[in-house]
């Protein structure tokens, strides 16, 4: 995600040692009402434990127990390993699109149902996770943006279309994320020159996709893991345009940095994680009753204010200002990355992006 949440270490909050709960029955009482939740750790944890955990207590009475976990398929496979051996590190997770898909393969997400998440009804239609026979296995999170971003010193006039990363004058100049499945490039690339996701759905479409996108290879300076590292460079305009994230480019900004964020044409791609309930766990009302709770719209917006997320329900539903909401978000149509192919060709994308993107 952002350099905000690079540090995931696993801060699990202890109990007080030595507290009998017999003399504490109020303690039991909560307890029978609880839920361990699983948020990405460092400033995102740190961010739900003050405004969000809370409030939900307050307003619905289960205990929260918030663990501290780490992005993407790391915790797929701390899930998966411990509900085989019976255990449930945390019965609601936050996971990321790739990971949905490949829990669901070995049914690891109980099925929701989304008569007891009324909320859902805000939820854009894209941020509800689906098996293959229609039940419901996550429901929309959080979701962030991923945009075209400037160095305003360099760059007076903002770029109005993902096009300028192939623009010859840009020769030498970008900035992009160096993996396939975290850069969305083939994506953008799909919408920007072809007609969308459609011509990723077969292997020969793909190859043309890849042959457009090995043409912006002399345009790059940087092809980074490191985000802090390309945020540097874009600040002090000496790898001037790139790919980042939204939010965090609109806080520097507000720093006093020269750097802009722009929603191409095509739009932002927007990423986002999944709340999902594991297989045996047996708070099954109580995650229903958390996942209500986070898809109204009122918790939406103060996500978007507080933790500085994209909302995951429609515009329309939103108290928001349109300074808030243009500071995470943005009404263009975004560019939503086609995750089965990421999921299911894996191994193959990542070789043909090796061999002609990144090397």
């Amino acid at each position: 995600m952002k350099n905000i949440t690079i540090n995931r270490r696993t801060l699990l909050g202890a109990g007080v040692a030595g507290v009998s709960l017999l003399a504490m029955p109020s303690i039991v009482r909560a307890q029978d009402r609880s839920l361990k939740i699983g948020v990405y750790g460092g400033y995102f944890k740190d961010s739900f434990d003050k405004n969000i955990f809370p409030e939900f207590s307050k307003a619905t009475g289960i205990a929260v127990e918030s663990i501290a976990e780490p992005t993407g398929e790391a915790w797929l496979v701390q899930l998966s390993q411990a509900t085989r051996a019976g255990q449930v590190p945390a019965d609601v997770s936050m996971v990321s699109q790739t990971a949905m898909l490949k829990g669901a393969t070995s049914e690891l997400w109980a099925p929701l149902d989304l008569e007891k998440i009324k909320n859902s009804e805000y939820l854009l239609p894209q941020l509800i996770n689906k098996y293959p026979d229609g039940r419901v296995s996550g429901v929309g999170a959080v979701s962030w943006y991923i945009t075209l971003v400037t160095n305003t010193d360099v760059y007076k006039e903002a770029p109005k279309s993902w096009d300028a990363l192939w623009d010859p004058a840009n020769k030498d100049r970008l900035g992009l994320l160096a993996l396939a499945s975290n850069s969305f490039l083939l994506d953008v690339t799909a919408k920007t020159y072809f007609d969308g996701s459609e011509i990723l759905k077969t292997d020969e479409g793909i190859d043309k996709v890849f042959d457009k996108l090995a043409e912006l290879k002399p345009n790059v300076r940087l092809w980074y893991r490191d985000e802090a590292q390309f945020e540097q460079a874009l600040k002090s305009g000496e790898i001037p345009m790139g790919q980042y994230y939204h939010d965090v480019t609109g806080l520097a900004a507000a720093d006093g940095n020269p750097v802009r964020s722009t929603f191409p044409k095509e739009g932002g791609i927007i990423d986002s994680g999944s709340w999902a309930l594991t297989n045996i766990s047996k708070k099954t009302d109580e995650a229903h009753e958390f996942m209500n709770y986070m898809c109204q719209p009122a918790i939406q917006a103060l996500l978007a204010r507080k933790v500085g997320v994209a909302p995951t329900v429609r515009r329309d539903v939103l108290d928001l200002t349109n300074e808030e909401f243009n500071a995470v978000s943005s009404e263009i149509p975004p560019i939503v990355p086609y995750y089965e192919m990421y999921t299911e060709k894996a191994d193959w994308i990542n070789q043909k992006w090796t061999e002609m993107i990144a090397s």
